[in-house]
């Protein structure tokens, strides 16, 4: 069982990477796949927020911000 401040402290990290994805999400076009792609892990995000699953919704919100960089600099998506 996590200790209740990893728990806080894990929430707190995983709504301001959220936000932070959401905001740069907002700028991107290209790639429809990648953007959608992008948009289930942020959704999974919350969900498993809602849920208080805070290890697999840091993991997503993890996910779709690895998918936007690295999507970026391949060229599949531009600011």
């Amino acid at each position: 069982m996590m200790d209740e401040s990893l728990r806080v402290n894990l929430r707190n990290e995983t709504l301001k990477w959220l936000k932070r994805a959401e905001e740069k999400l907002q700028t991107l076009s290209g790639d429809k796949n990648v953007l959608r792609n992008i948009r289930a892990y942020l959704d999974d995000s919350k969900w498993f927020l809602e849920k208080g699953d805070f290890i697999r919704a840091f993991e997503c919100v993890i996910w779709a911000w690895a998918w936007m960089e690295i999507a970026e600099e391949v060229g599949l998506l531009k600011n």
